[in-house]
């Protein structure tokens, strides 16, 4: 009977050493073991083993990125405003050691130094800096608490600021100044634009008037040729009326006459003082007047042959 007792005796110890010794760990975890209470090794996620009695479970370190949110608190800026924000810090722990044995409560810890490097961060700028350069301050607060972070095995990798709110009277202010600011820009724009269209009406009228006075010029160029052409033609039908009457030839006469007297007839016709015209216009008027003026033409050849 007492054989029987040791060996169920036996079989029971053994079974609670067993499951003393082995040690699962789940994933995103991990265990430190402490030997008579001094840090040895640590567990990954999986099975582990450990010597009862002489070894022990230290901490339990979630290895997971996790989030602390990071309550309101009101800063100073640099120009005297106040302002209340508020933000989030990712981290996650990268030596299970290190953050079980160099800090007390790591929360904690996080929260406190994000909190006051918000206020130095945010301390150090101005109103205008804070509310337009957001992702300024997330990187100077990220590089600063990651910093002080990494001696205890922690890697902070974002922070974010989450709201940031001034006093309402400063609120009102700010947008009294933005509605002044978008009015000037406006006016700014309309003046500019005025002034755009005279510079472009002032260069449509230069343009005009100097195509315009191109075409003068042009014009005249081509009037000037055209009556140099006429005095030409008309010395050329001089001299040839010239030679004729010196050959005493009476049509050539004539028809130098009628020409000139048709177009007196058409000057006079064309003048806007001249209301009734009374002359001869009749075509056999035309054409005794014509005759009239060869017979003084003839008569006047006749004489230097009859003298010869």
């Amino acid at each position: 009977m007492s054989t029987e007792t040791f060996v169920i005796a036996l079989v029971v110890f053994a079974v609670i050493f067993l499951i003393l010794t082995v040690k699962k760990v789940p994933q995103g975890m991990e265990y430190t073991v402490e030997r008579f209470g001094r840090f040895t090794r640590t567990l990954k996620p999986g099975i582990g083993f450990i010597f009862p009695i002489v070894d022990s479970i230290g901490a339990k370190v979630n290895m997971m990125e996790q989030v602390v949110d990071v309550p309101q608190q009101e800063v100073i800026t640099s120009d005297n405003a106040m302002v209340s924000a508020d933000g989030v810090v990712f981290f996650q722990v990268m030596d299970a050691a290190k953050s079980a044995y160099r800090v007390n409560d790591m929360y904690r810890a996080i929260l406190n130094i994000t909190m006051t490097n918000i206020r130095s961060v945010m301390g150090s700028m101005q109103l205008d800096e804070l509310l337009s350069k957001r992702d300024t301050i997330n990187s100077r607060l990220l590089a600063v608490v990651d910093e002080a972070a990494s001696t205890w095995g922690i890697k902070v990798t974002r922070i974010e600021i989450k709201d940031i709110n001034p006093p309402h009277d400063l609120v009102e202010a700010m947008g009294r100044q933005m509605k002044a600011e978008r009015d000037k820009r406006a006016l700014i724009l309309e003046a500019e634009g005025k002034r755009q269209a005279r510079i472009l009406n002032a260069e449509g009228v230069k343009q005009s008037q100097i195509l315009n006075a191109e075409g003068q010029k042009e014009a005249s160029f081509r009037d000037a040729e055209a009556r140099e052409r006429l005095a030409e033609a008309e010395a050329k039908a001089t001299a040839m009326v010239s030679q004729a009457i010196a050959k005493g030839d009476i049509q050539a006469v004539n028809y130098f006459v009628a020409q000139k007297y048709t177009e007196a007839l058409k000057d006079i016709a064309s003048a806007n003082n001249q209301k009734i015209i009374m002359m001869p216009l009749e075509a056999s008027s035309l054409m005794g007047a014509i005759a009239g003026i060869g017979e003084i033409t003839k008569e006047a050849f006749n004489k230097p042959k009859a003298g010869a």
